[in-house]
């Protein structure tokens, strides 16, 4: 049965209901619908929370996701709840929802005869209107069809599309073909992707290349047709951005990318996009651990690619550093670090455990530095390492990521000052340790949300020691009396790029080594605990 309903003279309202449930369509920028029994129900009111706050300004996204809880006291004084989930476009507005009325008293679904839908804008707590349209139904569970195409988390967007899925790269457009797009209204709506996570750096997204995704009909003209067509998923993603960093590279693509890839257990293609001359040479092994097939630079692609399903972008929905959302794939931050021992052939799983009898030293490693953070008397640290119980290794991180993956799981704890080479980590075994050295000025926040908060989601066991002012060489730099030394939040109000410019690129560390022994030592306790 289809019904219209004309509620102002903006709005138009679609009511069908089919074996599969209620599905309702509407052509206006209104945010919500809400419904309600008037048999039932001599008061009710509706509450809308935002599940998903995204920028009106952008016009090609969903504007909102919102979530309605109704709650109302029926004629028979038992509570009832009904719950609605809508996901909004811009000016063709899609609503498909999944509602539960159960009694709350006797902790049932109730059995309602009539429900009542009407059209309100809901954007805060309000009583609904008694008077609309009364459709006669059994239903007390109404079942969405579609899911949201395209998300809008904090820290990326993408889209998951399913069905006959047409990439054509020389416009650097995704289009989604359906024949159901012309009832439910939507056509050539799109979504603009960029497919890097990291979308609140303004500077790291301005060198990203957009991706529109389309919804068309099959019939459209605008439909490319396929110039070569794949029988497995793919995965859309940039390489751009931040990618020469090793942090970045790993936090904004190679972390959220696994989440995003594994599930396919290798059937799925990855597509790069911005994708850097040596980026297969650094991360090959890995970009083959994911898929079985040869790695595609979709910018360089003539034609059109067609694929059963694609994902645009990467699933990384907080603003946490090196860290895998179980949410995202049923994969956690174990799975990923095996993931990597297995890719790269690394034997060691776990930490030494010292015994007091026991004539096998732990492992130190010392990531040395060559531009700024160096440690301007490392000789001095490892020979006062190696006196307190330690086998001492020097290395700088390099391109050959595979070997220095292996250098890295032989030891038992890694010292470093704050900066891309500790996200190496990641190849250590379990219960190993890691003491970062922090910068003078400042520099601890980042120092605990880039390394000391993903190390306990590791499983590595976490040591810190703050430089004195006397440790570093920016005294050799500017006076005593300068703001640098004696106030860094001066520094901190100009900006990232100021603060970034002079604590960590002009600084480096010479320790104190009487100060530092009691870590060294801190660190063959926590060895000794482990047994």
């Amino acid at each position: 049965m289809l019904c219209h309903i004309s509620w102002t003279s903006l709005i138009c309202l679609l009511i069908n209901i089919t074996d599969d449930g209620l599905q309702l369509y509407r052509r206006s920028t209104t945010n919500l619908l809400a419904f309600a029994d008037q048999n039932h129900y001599s008061s009710l009111h509706a509450k809308a929370s935002s599940q998903i706050a995204i920028s009106r300004a952008q016009s090609q996204a969903w504007a909102t996701k919102t979530s309605i809880s109704l709650r109302g006291r029926n004629r028979a004084h038992s509570e009832h709840d009904i719950k609605i989930i809508t996901w909004n476009y811009n000016h063709n507005s899609v609503l498909n929802f999944k509602a539960n009325v159960y009694n709350t008293t006797k902790n049932k679904i109730s059995t309602v005869p009539s429900i009542i839908i009407p059209l309100t804008v809901c954007k805060s707590s309000i009583s609904l209107p008694l008077e609309a349209l009364i459709i006669k139904t059994t239903d007390v569970i109404l079942k969405h069809t579609i899911e949201p195409i395209c998300n809008f988390t904090e820290r990326s967007d993408f889209c998951d599309v399913k069905g006959s899925i047409r990439i054509d790269s020389s416009s650097s457009k995704v289009f989604i073909v359906s024949s159901e797009i012309n009832a439910l209204g939507v056509e050539n709506s799109s979504w603009n992707i960029k497919a890097y996570a990291r979308k609140d750096d303004r500077t790291a997204m301005s060198t990203v290349k957009g991706w529109s995704v389309r919804l068309v009909n099959n019939n459209s003209q605008a439909v490319p047709q396929c110039t070569e067509s794949h029988n497995v998923p793919a995965v859309l993603f940039s390489a751009g951005a931040y990618s020469g960093n090793h942090f970045h590279a790993f936090t904004d693509i190679i972390v959220p990318l696994y989440s995003t890839a594994r599930s396919f257990n290798g059937e799925v293609k990855l597509l790069i996009s911005d994708q850097p001359s040596w980026w297969m040479k650094k991360f090959e092994i890995l970009m083959r651990a994911l898929s079985k097939y040869e790695v595609v630079n979709i910018d360089k692609r003539r034609g059109v690619d067609c694929f059963p399903s694609v994902v645009v972008g990467l699933k990384r929905l907080t603003k946490k550093e090196l860290h895998v959302d179980p949410s995202i794939s049923g994969y956690s931050m174990k799975d990923f670090r095996e993931f990597l021992r297995s890719s790269y052939s690394l034997k060691k799983a776990s930490a030494i455990k010292i015994k007091d009898a026991q004539k096998k030293r732990p492992r130190l490693l010392i990531i040395a530095r060559k531009k700024s953070r160096a440690f301007t008397n490392v000789g001095d640290i490892a020979r006062m390492a190696k006196k307190l119980g330690f086998n001492v290794v020097v290395a700088e991180a390099d391109a050959n990521l595979s070997g220095f993956a292996k250098i890295i799981n032989s030891c038992d704890v890694v010292l470093g000052v704050h900066g891309a080479g500790l996200t190496n980590i990641l190849f250590l075994p379990e219960n190993a340790i890691l003491i970062q050295v922090v910068p003078f000025g400042g520099v601890e926040w980042v120092s605990k949300h880039f390394f000391e908060e993903p190390s306990k989601q590791m499983n590595i066991r976490y040591l810190e020691y703050k430089i004195k002012v006397e440790e570093s060489t920016l005294i050799q730099q500017y006076p005593t009396d300068h703001e640098v030394l004696r106030d860094p939040r001066v520094i901190q109000k100009q900006g990232w790029l100021a603060f970034k410019s002079i604590y960590l690129d002009k600084q480096n560390v010479k320790l104190d080594l009487n100060r530092f022994r009691s870590t060294l030592l801190k660190a063959i306790e926590l060895l000794h605990e482990s047994s």
